[in-house]
């Protein structure tokens, strides 16, 4: 039987991008933002604080005290905005590693993360959490051993005000996190295929299919987001195992996103659709 202790499990707490969308249409795959949680042995690392943090917060309220690492790929709104209402920081004697780049203007995760919870954003400041929070400055392209020998790398990605993607390595598996980021017109992202190779998981931005991305009367260039297509050949050229299909679009509901998924399949077999809830385990049982 698998243990917390030889575990190597993906789940996903907010699979949205842009805006939280609940609804009718999204009960299926869900409406938080974005919000994965992976177990590598005796670590939980939180990656992007999104609406699904909440939520994430709410199930480790059953496992205090929490001990944790979070990682923030950037501070747009729905990669931060379940950060306040995160339960388990409120709480004394939870702990709480955080880690983000600097922003282009100079600021951290921190000052980021404070930032939107002062008035007259907020009611309250972040110095009110109880629980110990540590910030740590990441450098880019520099890799973050953790210990139990868990180690994450980093990369630069292509998105306005920049982002990063992760990638976790341990006991020889990988899993990739890349979201928020828009792809090359003329070549595949050198920051992503170092970050995807020969990974077991690869978690990907495809917020838009193809023909949305280059639509004449609404065209997504510039707005810092792929395609699914893009995901599969960044599958098939990097040998990555599983592809999972992320950051999906407010406007996608369920039955779209069914179609989509079926298409994905088609091309990658092993193309899977984000959903709330959903665990990949890497290691077998």
């Amino acid at each position: 039987m698998t243990t917390t202790n030889d575990q190597f499990t993906v789940r996903f707490w907010g699979v949205r991008g842009s805006i939280a969308c609940p609804g009718p249409e999204t009960v299926r795959y869900g409406g938080n933002t974005p919000c994965v949680e992976v177990q590598a042995g005796q670590n939980r690392l939180i990656f992007d604080g999104g609406t699904g943090l909440r939520v994430l917060g709410q199930h480790l309220l059953k496992e205090l005290p929490v001990t944790a690492h979070l990682f923030f790929t950037h501070s747009h709104w729905d990669h931060i905005q379940g950060f306040p209402f995160f339960t388990p920081a409120f709480i004394p004697g939870n702990r709480f590693n955080i880690y983000g780049m600097i922003a282009p203007d100079g600021s951290t995760i921190e000052q980021r993360l404070s930032g939107q919870m002062l008035h007259p954003n907020f009611p309250v400041p972040l110095q009110v959490m109880g629980a110990s929070l540590n910030f740590h400055d990441l450098e880019l392209e520099k890799s973050l051993q953790l210990g139990d020998g868990v180690v994450i790398e980093n990369a630069l990605l292509n998105h306005p005000g920049e982002s990063v993607g992760y990638r976790i390595n341990w006991q020889g598996h990988g899993v990739a996190y890349i979201t928020d980021t828009e792809h090359f017109p003329d070549r595949l992202d050198e920051n992503v295929l170092k970050l995807i190779q020969d990974a077991d998981v690869m978690i990907y931005d495809a917020t838009y299919t193809d023909a949305e991305y280059s639509s004449e009367k609404s065209s997504k260039v510039g707005w810092g987001h792929s395609t699914w297509q893009e995901g599969v050949r960044l599958a098939e050229a990097a040998n990555v195992k599983t592809f999972v299909i992320f950051h999906h679009d407010p406007l996608h509901n369920d039955d779209f996103l069914d179609a989509v998924g079926r298409e994905a399949a088609d091309r990658f077999p092993r193309a899977v659709m984000a959903q709330e809830g959903m665990v990949l385990s890497l290691l077998d049982p």
